[in-house]
This record gives structure tokens, C-alpha cells and sequence, in this order.
């Protein structure tokens, strides 16, 4: 059954680096910067090495530009400053962030989709092995279907189990892909 799709709103967020922000087990899971006196905060999901190759490097008082979509309201109440979910780091003190260690594409078939928590599709699994992560929104505009041949352009990083990468496409076929885009 088709689900509605909605646009979602990316920020674009300039200000200076204050500190990395820490999960109970230790991960990275977000960043808080300082945007003319005002904390903002970029959440993030725990254990991402993209995120752990971005982030763990940047020094306090660096100027960065992130971009972020909005966060739903917490259960637990309202939060002391504005939360944003990461979806890209665009700059560094004026430069784009050098692309994170392990860096490349695939090439292949596509022969299954690969699925986000709340069921809907993310990416697809090519011949090869690798998963292409495009987001449900990315997938949604690519169009693309099973025997369908990608070649994706992203950071790219080993699965966990398994002889494939997962890509964290930002363009495939030629076409850029998520909302940074």
C-alpha cells in the first residue's frame, strides 16, 4: 500500500564547533554547536563511523556549516535548545569536508531492497553485495526497481557481516540524491 510522501524541510546551520556529544555506551551521537549565542544541537545515530570520520577531528571554536531536518518533539518533554537530526556536514572554517576515510562507489544490479525500522525502504542490495543506502526519500525519487543497474557514488564503509560495503550514496546514476541535494 502507498504511503503519502511529504517533503521534508533540510536547515542549513552555521556556527562555531563546541563539542562532540556522547551516548550512554561511549558513542558519538551528535555534536552541539554555538550559532550566535544560541547552542544548537545535531543528533545523530550511535556507532555511524561516517559520523565518528566527520566529527572526531573538528576542534572547538572551528566554524562549520551542517545541514538538518527538524527533530520530532521528545516524549520526555521539551528540550533546553533547538535538536536537529545530522544530515550532512557542508563546511569546515569555509571548505568541504574531505570525503571520509574508505570513500568510493559500486557498480551493480539490483536485486532486493533493503529496509529502515519503521519498514519502509532505504536502499537496495546490488549483485555484488553492497547496499546502497539512499534514505526512504532518495529511493522514493530515484525510482528505481529490482534488475535495475546502479552506479553509486559515496562513503563507503565495510557491513558488518558480509563481504559487501554499505555506500552512503550521495548521487546515484548520475543523480544527486537526498534532501542535502
Amino acid at each position: 500500500m502507498p504511503h503519502p510522501h511529504h517533503e521534508i524541510d533540510v536547515w542549513s546551520v552555521e556556527g562555531s564547533f563546541q563539542h562532540l556529544i556522547y551516548s550512554p555506551k561511549g558513542a558519538i551521537e551528535g555534536v552541539l554547536i554555538d550559532t550566535d549565542g544560541v547552542p544548537t544541537q545535531f543528533v545523530t545515530e550511535p556507532q555511524d563511523p561516517l559520523v565518528v570520520d566527520l566529527f572526531a577531528k573538528l576542534r572547538p571554536g572551528q566554524t562549520v556549516v551542517i545541514e538538518g531536518t527538524e527533530a520530532p518533539a521528545s516524549p520526555k518533554g521539551d528540550a533546553p535548545h533547538t535538536v536537529y537530526r545530522f544530515e550532512r556536514l557542508s563546511s569546515v572554517d569555509g571548505h568541504a569536508p574531505k570525503e571520509p576515510a574508505g570513500g568510493e562507489g559500486t557498480r551493480g544490479k539490483v536485486v532486493r531492497f533493503n529496509y529502515a525500522k519503521h519498514g519502509e525502504a532505504n536502499g537496495v542490495v546490488l549483485d555484488n553485495g553492497d547496499f546502497v543506502h539512499t534514505r526512504p526519500d532518495g529511493l522514493h525519487a530515484l525510482g528505481l526497481k529490482l534488475g535495475d543497474m546502479v552506479e553509486a557514488e559515496g562513503a563507503a564503509r565495510p557491513l558488518v557481516a558480509g563481504a559487501g560495503r554499505v555506500i552512503e550514496a550521495h548521487r546515484v546514476n548520475g543523480k544527486p540524491v537526498g534532501p542535502a541535494h
